[in-house]
């Protein structure tokens, strides 16, 4: 409606006005005369300058469809099971998002030593489990605050907010992490930021993408000019931290820099968008490496434990990056773990 109204009113528009501003020693005498002459080049200029302004908002509406289209063929070319995570992860962000400016009246439980839990990682697990279970009743589902819920097939594994301990403090580090197993196998992962509102996704065989764009690991050849991300074991310090420690600091000393930023789901999908070469950590769960496992091999990256092997969700170790990255850390752990 505005396209055409610009389009009739235009000329008229500036029949009145221009006259008007051409005349302006004398407006008095202008307004007198209400039998002036309508120059035609006037309302021809005025005619092309309303079918400009129908070109541009044709052209800002065809960009719109064309974004549209584009969210469409990015949805559909998902599988229907990421279609379903990704919602439910953002039903949890929007519940994360909502209270983080009342953390300090937050309910704050202690699980364990240096283990947290809040309401909002409750309610955010719960939301999650009602749109998974809306979608596919007979799934199975693990989830870091409700514990196992029985199924057939396909196993959800869950971390509502992983890096409760950065949120409580306003550390801008933490994410929705859902990893989707079938057979021991994780087929689909998604996590997302709620902050940034990145959303990295994955199905096995069909590559990761970030934002609904292909992702891809590093290429960094070696430790020596590698990011690489880390975390110190938050629970059992005593036994973990001499040895990690110990590995810290060669690896530390042998590459660029090391960054500890407290949530092992957003270290692993950093490694798989090439923000970081490589990861390790210890003392983990299936919850916190789920999805970041398959988004970088996905992402064509290299994932094993400290033995080399694919037992990380039995052991909690967890090593990754680019090929030559991963096998440099594996040595040094190794060695010094």
């Amino acid at each position: 409606m505005l396209l055409w109204l610009e389009i009739a009113l235009g000329p008229l528009n500036t029949a009145i006005l221009t006259p008007y501003f051409s005349s302006r020693e004398q407006p008095i005498q202008y307004f007198q005369d209400a039998n002036y002459e309508l120059k035609p080049f006037v309302f021809f200029s005025t005619l092309l300058y309303g079918i400009k302004l129908a070109y541009i908002h044709l052209v800002l509406f065809y960009d719109k469809i064309k974004n549209y289209q584009f969210l469409i063929s990015l949805v559909s070319k998902m599988h229907p099971y990421v279609n379903v995570a990704v919602m439910a992860a953002r039903r949890a962000a929007k519940i994360i998002i909502r209270y983080l400016d009342e953390i300090d009246s937050l309910k704050i439980k202690e699980k364990g030593l240096n283990d947290f839990v809040t309401w909002v990682d409750e309610n955010a697990e719960n939301a999650i489990i009602e749109t998974i279970q809306k979608s596919y009743p007979s799934h199975a589902i693990l989830g870091e605050e409700t514990g196992n819920h029985p199924g057939e097939e396909y196993t959800w594994i869950i971390d509502p907010l992983d890096g409760t301990l950065n949120y409580l403090h306003g550390f801008p580090q933490f994410a929705v992490s859902i990893g989707i197993q079938y057979k021991q196998q994780i087929e689909h992962a998604v996590i997302y930021d709620p902050l940034s509102q990145d959303l990295y996704t994955a199905t096995r065989g069909r590559g990761a993408q970030l934002n609904g764009r292909r992702i891809r690991v590093s290429k960094c050849e070696g430790l020596a000019s590698a990011l690489i991300g880390s975390s110190f074991p938050f629970q059992n310090r005593s036994e973990f931290i001499d040895k990690h420690y110990d590995i810290f600091k060669h690896v530390f000393l042998q590459s660029a820099d090391v960054r500890r930023t407290g949530s092992a789901a957003l270290n692993l999908a950093y490694v798989a968008a090439g923000r970081l070469d490589g990861f390790w950590e210890s003392g983990l769960k299936p919850w916190d490496i789920a999805a970041g496992v398959l988004l970088v091999r996905e992402a064509g990256g290299f994932v094993s434990d400290f033995n080399g092997e694919n037992n990380f969700f039995e052991n909690g170790t967890i090593i990754a990056g680019t090929r030559k990255v991963r096998s440099d850390l594996l040595e040094i752990i190794k060695t010094h773990g």
